[in-house]
Formats: C-alpha cells, structure tokens, sequence
C-alpha cells in the first residue's frame, strides 16, 4: 500500500474524448463518475489515468505508485489486435486506449499488482495474454439483452464456478447490469469462472493468490460495490 496513504490508491483507466463544458470544447479525458464512487465507497481513493503517454515506461512509472488497477469499460478492441478482420458491428476502437492499457496491464502482471477488468476491460485483458473476442455476443446466443441499445443497460443472471476467488467474493448466483456486444473466446493463462443462463462467459480470473480478475458487467452501476471491496482489500494486502 502506499507508504503517505492509510487507503489504497486505486487507479482507473480513462477515455480522451471531444468535450464541452463551461466555456470549453476541446478533449478532455474523460470517465463516468461512478467508477470513483465506487473505488472511494469500497475504501480507496481513486486516480484517473488517461491514456496520455502508452510507453512501457511511463506505465511502468504509473503502476509502481498505485495500489490497484482498474480497467474500465469502453469501446470495441481493435480486433487487429487479436489478428481478425472486423465484423460489420464492430467500431469506434481506440488506438490510445488499446496500447495504453495494454502497456498499463504488462506492468501489472510484472508487478503483481491487483487488477479489476470490467467489460471491454476483461476483454482487453483477454487479448493482451494472446486470446481473442467474439465480436458479436448476438450472433452466438440469439439475443440483444446484453446490450439493449443506447444507454440502457441489460440485467442478466451469473453463475460463478465453485472454488473460484470470484465466487467466493460474490457468491454463486448474481443479477448483474451488462453493456456488450462483444465477449471474451479465448482467455490464455485465465480461467472462465462465470456464465450467463445463455451461455456467454461473464467473468475470468488468474489462478494463485493474486487477484487479477475481469468481469464482463458494470460493478461501479448500482450500490453493491463488493467486487470493488474486494480489489481494495487486496490493494491494502488482505486476500478476499
């Protein structure tokens, strides 16, 4: 844990969007409050990492002076980085983002810092380890719940594995609120450790006594911050 700080310092990947506000219209790099929220009501204090600079280094810098990691939802993975050609609905990746929080994630791994994926965040995570996505979850399960359209959120049923640290945080069965249109297909070095009623892999973990897990719901949505509890009693040296 940070040694001028009796909280863990939890740091969240961010987006650089086009912004207006005030008297301002330029970019800004931006996220949905709720990540902090629910960083601060899980008891760490939250940091925004922008996706300034994407070099080893600088990630490197970064990682060495937070306790935690969060990966935070967002737009597509450029699918050029899992050698695949993109499906007709899939858009809007960002090249910024992609190589920042890859570089962010291999600076993790190195140091064994805990880390969180949430959505495009698990799927992230899967594509830096050397795993691939499915572009279009519809085209598998039939189905647009997981992403209603717009701002709406869809809710689905998990089911965790038995044994699994994701259990063991969250229990067995949840309702969760999703936002994708896109999954993880394959996972190198994870585990799969929460599905769906259709099927679709809602969650991944590492296996051994880090915790480096990627979930494919919203946690920071809503009031029950557990999975954000558990990454900062990781982040403060407990294993949840």
């Amino acid at each position: 844990m940070s040694p001028r700080s009796e909280r863990p310092v939890v740091g969240i990947s961010t987006y650089r969007e086009k912004a207006a506000w005030g008297v301002w219209d330029t970019l800004a790099d931006v996220l949905h409050a709720q990540y902090a929220d629910a960083v601060l009501a899980a008891g760490g204090v939250p940091v925004l990492l922008p996706p300034a600079a994407a070099t080893d280094d600088v990630a490197r810098s970064v990682v060495a002076r937070i306790d935690a990691l969060v990966v935070s939802g967002g737009a597509d993975v450029d699918p050029g980085r899992y050698g695949a050609e993109p499906h007709r609905r899939s858009s809007g990746w960002r090249e910024d983002r992609d190589a920042w929080e890859t570089a962010l994630l291999r600076a993790a791994d190195e140091s064994g810092l805990p880390t969180l994926g949430v959505c495009r965040g698990m799927q992230l995570m899967a594509v830096a380890a050397g795993g691939s996505l499915h572009q279009h979850t519809p085209d598998l399960v039939g189905h647009e719940e997981h992403s209603p359209g717009g701002a709406s959120f869809g809710s689905t049923g998990v089911r965790t594995a038995e044994g699994s640290r994701l259990r063991a945080v969250v229990g067995e069965l949840v309702d969760v609120g999703c936002h994708h249109h896109q999954s993880v297909e394959t996972h190198p070095g994870f585990e799969p450790v929460a599905w769906a009623v259709d099927g679709s892999l809602e969650a991944m973990e590492r296996p051994g006594p880090r915790f480096c897990v990627g979930v494919q719901w919203h946690p920071e949505v809503g009031t029950d911050h557990t999975l954000f509890a558990a990454l900062v009693a990781a982040a403060g040296g407990a294993l949840p």
